[in-house]
């Protein structure tokens, strides 16, 4: 099958670049045939398909490079004549969309129409119905007044990094994808990575529940036979952006209570210095900083801690850091809010508490302390065997091999 893998970006960003990469090798590690498409970046991975990729907003050129930005944050046209180009050459039988919404933007979908290519978008976000991708607020509150029609909300909550020009950017591209490009017109089919997702869709475009769907979650390149030892100095870990809207101030809070624990937080983001301001300003010396970590050092990192903490105040839909903790057979501890529930089974791959509540977190923290050695090593066991059937490259190819099958043949 020849496979067209398209995403704005062609480097590990985050959630979504992680899966698009991971999917499009596990496809060519089973003989499939997979182009790429994205923008042009300064960090982008080598590949052969980047004499096809567009120019982005960072690498564009020119005095009037702020004016094409705007353009092309609503119909890329460069975007839609190369990827002209890549379909006459490489003739794929189906296309896998990542992100493009505001990037790569709806200009791609007309082509891929043109030419008959059935196409499936992973909703890693919920941008299709939400401008501001994940139903908060400017105040970092979760909101939906926009019931998926109405993004004048979208303008009055300053939803986009709370500044009102950029909401209303954000509106308006919505305005305009729906009128002309509206999704239940365009896709084929849709990829959900949690029934919550797949539920928030349906809730506010009714549209998308005629085109097929599937809920996979998302894959774990490499699990474990059995759970890692863990560290000799015990400690929990947050992994992540250090932004408002995971949660960090609730894991911090939690933590001043419980001076005789050690939690571990790797990741930048844009409240790293007022977070490590606050624990400096606590007196807290049982919080770490670690900075951003990656590959052995972030898979060590992950194996040696006692459990992962995802503390998020927005709706995540299918968190890769759990994927990654429970592939080595570590527990989490997680935020009853978004998809996370569906994935932690409480008192069994880890415990839950509500989004936000401190005196939640440091029960569900202590409930892991109270653990004997023997419960602990069940709860490990129960996360390694949820990875195994639900994240696992063996479930996973098969489940999404036989959707793209599904696709295809409903187009045809």
């Amino acid at each position: 099958m020849k496979v067209l893998s398209i995403d704005v970006y062609h480097y590990l960003r985050g959630g979504a670049e992680t899966v698009f990469l991971n999917t499009s090798q596990l496809l060519e590690e089973h003989g499939h045939h997979v182009s790429r498409f994205a923008l042009k970046w300064d960090e982008n991975m080598p590949t052969p398909y980047s004499r096809y990729f567009p120019e982005s907003k960072d690498t564009r050129k020119g005095p009037f490079r702020a004016i094409k930005n705007i353009v092309t944050y609503f119909y890329h046209f460069e975007a839609a004549g190369k990827l002209e180009q890549l379909i006459r050459d490489e003739r794929p039988d189906i296309a896998h969309i990542h992100l493009i919404w505001g990037q790569l933007t709806p200009s791609i979908l007309r082509v891929l129409r043109r030419h008959k290519i059935p196409v499936v978008l992973t909703a890693h976000d919920y941008r299709i119905v939400c401008p501001a991708y994940a139903f908060r607020n400017g105040k970092g509150e979760i909101c939906e007044k926009c019931h998926g029609t109405n993004f004048l909300h979208c303008i009055g909550g300053n939803c986009c990094r709370g500044s009102k020009p950029l909401s209303a950017m954000m509106a308006a591209e919505q305005y305009f994808r729906n009128t002309f490009f509206h999704p239940a017109k365009y896709l084929d089919g849709i990829i959900y990575v949690s029934d919550f997702c797949r539920d928030k869709h349906e809730q506010y475009m009714p549209r998308l529940r005629d085109i097929p769907s599937m809920r996979l979650y998302n894959m774990a390149m490499n699990i474990l036979p059995e759970p890692a030892p863990r560290a000799s100095d015990p400690y929990y870990l947050y992994l992540g952006r250090l932004s408002q809207e995971k949660g960090i101030e609730t894991l911090i809070d939690a933590f001043a209570r419980m001076p005789q624990l050690k939690v571990r937080i790797a990741g930048r983001g844009p409240m790293e210095a007022a977070l490590k301001e606050k624990t400096a300003g606590l007196g807290l010396t049982n919080i770490e900083f670690l900075g951003f970590k990656s590959g052995t050092e972030l898979e060590q990192l992950t194996a040696g801690a006692k459990a992962l903490i995802v503390p998020s105040r927005w709706y995540e839909n299918n968190p890769m850091t759990i994927i990654e903790a429970y592939s080595a057979g570590t527990p989490a501890i997680g935020a009853s809010i978004g998809g996370i529930p569906e994935i932690i089974i409480d008192g069994h791959t880890g415990f839950r508490f509500e989004s936000g509540d401190v005196d939640s977190l440091v029960n569900a923290v202590e409930k892991m302390e109270s653990l004997d050695p023997e419960q602990y090593s069940r709860m490990q066991r129960e996360a390694l065997d949820f990875a195994t059937e639900n994240f696992s490259l063996e479930k996973y190819y098969p489940r999404l091999i036989g959707f793209y099958q599904r696709v295809i043949d409903a187009v045809k």
